[in-house]
């Protein structure tokens, strides 16, 4: 009987009532980037997106992963801002001057601070000082790489790996746009503290100023992060954020042709994002979102709830009907604990899914009793019977 019961995928349909078509649509950008996500933070709210679970080559983007591995061992007290880390024969010759790449031009055999290394990392897009943060944490750049890779799966990166802490052309170094735009979400919400460093418009270091390469920090967008790339296997690439009126906007695009395309179509997407939305609750702190089957329970289904408020965001007069699903394996096998982690709510708008929600179970479900469990088994067996006839058809 389990053998029956593993791997099923329950889809389960969600009404939507509050989300009816109300009036004309608002139109939906054209762009000729080939790879786009458009989020909004507080929701997680997908507002466009073209190509965003295509691998691309992230060139220096890289470096926000880098960053996030440095935040992390700040926040647990492995690494201090003050520490001043080594620069080896490898990080100047690979990243400093002799390489005639992006550099903050650290002196072979000097020490840097921890924090200068974080602005040369973000404002200078310093090779270099992501190679010297590699080594200073996990002794090589190759085992930074590693760990790099391994904590992308962590944060539910499912599309990324990585090779280098600064962006070396390698064509096993992959992200997608998604992913990235996931990680910028959480850098943004983890490490507020040291976020800051994104939105710093320049930084001087062996007398050398440079300015930050980050174009919408100089528009008038509210831009606060994060970080362009470009090498010739990638295009123009840029993972930005923008925050007007208290809500934050997350940009990610990969592959423009020139610099001035990434900018300006970097530019008339956030401006669209801000200006074609609006906000609704679809379901409340707390409120049943929808039921499990449970099989072998006490009670043959459990109630699933949200871990927060479920609202996303929807075009300003929109025409395109909501629609929702709930998606988990099953049915579930008792006993069922409270508060377990069993499936997603997934909502989408026309074509796009535009949201998914981690589902939780709002009670437990004992084992039931044996004329319960055997109701079961036969019911089970019977629908199990059913689909292979139909898989066979």
């Amino acid at each position: 009987m389990r053998g029956l019961l593993r791997g099923r995928s329950q889809i389960l349909a969600v009404l939507l009532a509050l989300l009816a078509p109300l009036g004309a649509a608002a139109e939906t950008p054209q762009t000729s980037v080939p790879h786009v996500v458009l989020v909004d933070a507080a929701t997680g709210t997908v507002l466009f997106e073209k190509g965003a679970d295509d691998p691309v080559t992230p060139a220096s983007t890289v470096k926000i992963m880098t960053a996030e591995l440095v935040f992390e061992a700040l926040a647990a007290g492995k690494l201090a801002l003050t520490d001043a880390l080594p620069v080896s024969e490898a990080a100047w010759r690979q990243g400093g001057a002799p390489s005639h790449g992006s550099s903050m031009f650290a002196v072979l055999n000097s020490r840097v601070p921890v924090e200068d290394l974080i602005r040369g990392l973000v404002i200078d897009s310093g090779n270099d000082a992501a190679i010297v943060l590699a080594e200073g944490i996990a002794g090589s750049e190759g085992a930074f790489a590693t760990r790099m890779t391994t904590r992308a799966r962590e944060l539910g990166l499912t599309h990324s790996t990585f090779t280098s802490a600064w962006g070396r052309a390698d064509p096993e170094q992959k992200v997608s746009a998604r992913d990235m735009a996931v990680l910028a979400a959480h850098l943004i919400a983890t490490y507020p503290a040291y976020y800051k460093y994104f939105a710093e418009r320049d930084f001087t270091w062996n007398k050398i100023h440079q300015t930050n390469r980050n174009p919408l920090l100089a528009m008038d967008l509210g831009a606060d992060g994060l970080k362009t790339g470009n090498i010739d296997a990638s295009g123009y690439g840029l993972v930005g954020s923008a925050v007007q009126n208290g809500q934050r906007l997350i940009l990610v695009i990969y592959g423009a042709a020139t610099p001035k395309e990434r900018a300006e179509e970097a530019r008339r997407i956030l401006q669209w994002g801000f200006r074609s939305f609006e906000t609704r609750q679809v379901f409340k702190p707390g409120e049943i979102v929808g039921r499990a089957r449970v099989y072998g329970g006490a009670a043959g289904s459990v109630d699933l709830v949200a871990d927060r408020a479920v609202t996303l965001l929807v075009p300003r007069d929109a025409t395109e009907r909501l629609s929702g699903r709930i998606v988990y394996t099953g049915p579930l096998l008792a006993p069922v604990a409270a508060d377990a982690p069993v499936g997603h709510l997934k909502i989408s708008r026309g074509a796009l899914e535009v949201l998914d929600v981690p589902l939780r179970t709002a009670a437990d479900v004992p084992v039931g009793s044996l004329p319960r469990r055997a109701m079961d088994a036969g019911l089970e067996y019977v629908g199990g019977v059913v689909r292979g006839y139909i898989a066979k058809r």
